[in-house]
């Protein structure tokens, strides 16, 4: 029943995109200077998780390359290239340049002015989940080298301005900034239904599943196209001959189970200290999170980077917050109480 595997897959990007035509025009002109050997402007492009900001920022840069002959693209997944050397390796490493790099010995100025050195085509650098990056000081890294184009990828704005001095603040808010809203249940359904079409046989799924899936994922395609991939997966190894309701029911489950155990595994060390301390001792305040959180660490972050730290992981589910922000309190999600597949 499977036909192309890749669609199915979270990280896939189609030929077409849907629903984000204005957004993808507005970074293509924002890069369009690079095609003529000329600096682009930094690009900073926000909105919720499953919002498509990965899957736009890759789609343009391939449309770029496709185009230009002297562009090329990298990818850095800032989550876990959390520190100013992985990431500056990471790109050094795509560029081929990393032979005689040191991981343990090579200072950080070194790996800067290599990328400085770099005399290749032109480089678009997708930082995506920018506002992980424990030294931000990357970002001003790149901004100052005029062969590289930057495009930054954050769930919030205020979150990223939060985290970087004022250098680089005024820099980042004359950038160009690409917004996405969560999708409508129609759009979504539009998007599953062109994964379908692509990636399973005919009649495997009906319009009206597909319209459920949408709705249980309430705006996220990442989730929306992870209970596909899942109901697929599971009817395909049990021999159906199309999906039926109750595998549907389980994927829809199965994959919020799977998204939320890869968030958890892409926590940093010091998230992950701070997750468990509201599994343990939630609902929990701010405060109290820090006191217990300093006590279990050797080198503790700020206050600030602590509240950093929980509004990303309830951006991507995994905590939520009760209270105003004078009294909040932290406590895990309860998945069952997640839209369920009607």
């Amino acid at each position: 029943m499977i036909r192309d595997a890749r669609v199915l897959r979270a990280g896939f990007v189609p030929r077409e995109v849907e629903h984000r035509d204005a957004e993808v025009n507005h970074l293509s002109s924002v890069l369009e200077p690079i095609t003529n050997g000329e600096p682009a402007d930094t690009a900073i492009v926000t909105g919720p998780s499953g919002t498509g900001k990965t899957c736009i920022s890759k789609f343009v840069t391939e449309r770029l390359r496709e185009e230009v002959l002297d562009v090329e693209g990298i990818y850095v997944n800032c989550w876990r290239n959390y520190t100013r050397f992985r990431t500056l390796y990471q790109i050094l490493d795509d560029l081929g340049a990393t032979i005689d790099i040191h991981r343990q010995s090579t200072p950080h100025d070194e790996l800067v002015d290599r990328l400085q050195q770099h005399d290749g085509p032109r480089t678009v650098v997708i930082l995506d989940e920018v506002d992980q990056l424990e030294d931000p000081s990357v970002i001003y890294d790149l901004h100052s080298l005029p062969q590289f184009a930057i495009i930054c990828i954050a769930n919030k704005e205020e979150e990223l301005f939060s985290r970087v001095d004022d250098r680089l603040v005024s820099r980042l808010r004359s950038s160009e900034h690409v917004r996405m809203d969560k999708y409508h249940d129609e759009q979504l359904y539009d998007i599953l239904s062109a994964r379908a079409k692509w990636g399973l046989d005919e009649d495997v799924i009906t319009d009206d599943q597909l319209y459920r899936i949408a709705d249980a994922a309430a705006g996220d395609a990442r989730l929306a196209i992870g209970i596909l991939r899942t109901a697929a997966g599971k009817a395909d190894r049990e021999n159906h001959e199309r999906i039926t309701d109750d595998i549907l029911l389980d994927a829809a489950e199965d994959a919020r189970a799977q998204i939320k155990q890869k968030s958890l595994d892409s926590l940093t060390p010091h998230q992950r200290v701070v997750y468990d301390i509201v599994r343990e001792h939630g609902p929990v305040g701010p405060s109290e999170i820090h006191e217990r959180y300093t006590e279990d660490v050797d080198d503790p972050r700020t206050k600030r980077t602590i509240r950093t730290y929980l509004s990303k992981m309830e951006q991507y589910n995994l905590l939520e917050a009760e209270g105003t922000s004078r009294d909040r309190e932290y406590s895990l999600v309860d998945s069952a109480a997640a839209s369920p597949m009607q």
